[in-house]
């Protein structure tokens, strides 16, 4: 069953690049990006990643949590976190559990082969855990920066 705005967002723990857990009950109060994506160091996905990474003092001034999510493993997660010097957590999902529980994980096709594997989707987790946005197959060069000036936009109106 797809996940929807207002839905409280699935719980999870997952190993960083470091090896340590991290859950989303630790977010707790805050705003949360919740970004799943295929592949580490491959085009579309470095893409993404730098652009929050360019863009994370914006986020993190708005009390906001970014954390990536893909089924490679923590050590994987490691180099590509420092190669591209990512300043936010990469999660291991490697039997893709929490991929699914947010309906993210499913049949892809890749040049006529069709293939099972992680959608590019970001979830906005509000400070009560609930789902505030979903963004479904997302392009990577301009998402992190409509994801920025979503929660801005949304920010200005609640005031």
């Amino acid at each position: 069953m797809p996940l929807n705005v207002g839905d409280r967002a699935p719980e999870f723990t997952l190993l960083n690049q470091n090896g340590e857990p991290v859950s989303l009950a630790n977010y707790k109060g805050k705003t949360v990006i919740l970004y799943f994506y295929p592949k580490d160091d491959t085009p579309g996905c470095t893409t993404e990643a730098c652009g929050f990474r360019d863009l994370y003092e914006q986020f993190t001034a708005q009390n906001v949590v970014i954390l990536g999510i893909s089924g490679d493993s923590t050590k994987s997660h490691q180099k590509f976190s420092t190669k591209f010097n990512l300043p936010f957590p990469l999660l291991a999902d490697t039997d893709f559990a929490i991929a699914t529980a947010y309906d993210s994980y499913g049949k892809k096709k890749f040049m006529g082969k069709e293939y099972f594997g992680i959608m590019r989707h970001t979830f906005v987790i509000d400070p009560e855990g609930r789902i505030a946005k979903i963004y479904r197959n997302v392009k990577p060069a301009p998402h992190p920066a409509q994801v920025l000036a979503d929660l801005q936009q949304a920010a200005v109106a609640d005031k």
